[in-house]
């Protein structure tokens, strides 16, 4: 697997170096004038990467109401999750229906072209290339110069809304850090989602997500059991995936675990995340879900500085566990019980000095009076 990586890691660099050999080079770092009636947006594969998306798109609909924003998708995914966002125009999906995104997006011209990778990729590189813009805007990368008419000098491990919303300042665009907080877009909502909500309308929950993208970032189910029966005083809330529905089930017969319905689509699961009083979650894209209502997280991560500091939860309280190991699974179930704990009794502070929102926290933690304060980022 590390030499198939290191092969494709390869090839993604010489397409891109051949193609600053063929493409006509540009002059780097031109600034943006004219009109802006046309954007077209490349988005990135991953549920959370439309999540981190969002800011900008919101912010595009706000500072320019008629601007036809046109986003060319990769994968289902990210289809899906912009299919019923009101802030976009038309969705184009690249690697399916070619006769009808050859007629709509490479036979028209754009106005600008903004390609959200920080690193070389074949597909977007191509498209790139392929897709007619007066204005096409990168991220600063050697292997990206002489293909864009603008690359954005964002450091590296920028937390990935604010690098997409870079974008806004070369449109002389000011935002606030609060600005930039995504969202999700409507989606339909069965009765089954609706009447869980209204059951526990008046109550907060810890959540536990127990799926996560890869073998190497998922928690085992003995500790989640583990960590759901140290706190046998607290409402637990269980998010999966469809493919870890068993396991949900299974922690769920907890007597302190509220049993929810199977969710349809992630604006489902942001109406259940609404109702947590925090997030326990491997790295995938609930951290993100959170950060749209938010709701402090707990994330389990491998010692990843990219996932660490890119893709941690934005503008919202969260403590970070990392694993000494690639896997998740090393975390022990204490070192997660502590920063529960310590994160529990330091919201229950906030709350004091705030006040009450009709709201009943399904817990009652009795506490050492030197217990360390809990550090956040």
């Amino acid at each position: 697997m590390p030499n198939l990586i290191k092969k494709k890691r390869f090839f993604r660099k010489l397409f891109a170096r051949t193609l600053q050999l063929i493409v006509r080079t540009k002059s780097l770092n031109q600034q943006f004038s004219g009109p802006l009636n046309s954007v077209v947006i490349l988005v990135q594969e991953k549920l959370g990467d439309s999540i981190l998306l969002t800011p900008l798109l919101g912010n595009l609909r706000v500072h320019f109401p008629d601007l036809e924003i046109h986003l060319v998708c990769f994968s289902k995914a990210s289809t899906d999750f912009f299919s019923n966002d009101s802030n976009v125009t038309a969705i184009h999906q690249a690697k399916k229906g070619f006769h009808q995104y050859f007629r709509k997006v490479l036979c028209r011209k754009f106005d600008l072209l903004f390609n959200t990778k920080d690193s070389p990729s074949t597909h977007f590189l191509l498209q790139t290339a392929l897709i007619r813009a007066r204005f096409k805007v990168g991220h600063q990368n050697p292997y990206h110069e002489g293909l864009f008419n603008h690359l954005l000098p964002i450091e590296y491990h920028t937390q990935m809304a604010l690098k997409n919303c870079a974008l806004l300042s070369l449109l002389c665009i000011k935002t606030t850090l609060e600005e930039c907080i995504p969202y999700l877009p409507s989606a339909p909502v069965s009765s089954a989602i609706t009447s869980c909500i209204e059951k526990y309308s008046s109550e907060l929950f810890v959540g536990l997500n127990i799926s996560a993208g890869s073998p190497m970032r998922y928690w085992t189910e003995e500790k989640w059991a583990c960590l759901i029966a140290s706190f046998s005083d607290i409402g637990f809330m269980i998010f999966s995936a469809p493919n870890d529905s068993l396991v949900k089930q299974r922690l769920e017969k907890h007597s302190n675990v509220m049993a929810t319905p199977p969710t349809a689509n992630i604006y489902e699961v942001g109406l259940l995340v609404k109702h947590l009083r925090l997030l326990i979650t491997p790295d995938t894209s609930l951290v993100h879900v959170a950060s749209c209502y938010s709701i402090p997280v707990i994330g389990l991560y491998t010692a990843a500085p990219q996932d660490l500091s890119r893709f941690a939860p934005y503008l919202v309280e969260f403590e970070l566990i990392t694993s000494s190991t690639s896997r998740v699974s090393d975390i022990e179930v204490e070192s997660v019980a502590s920063v529960v704990r310590k994160k529990l009794r330091q919201l229950s502070e906030i709350d004091l000095m705030k006040p009450s929102a009709g709201k009943t926290i399904r817990h009652q933690l009795v506490l050492s009076e030197n217990t360390e304060p809990l550090q956040t980022r």
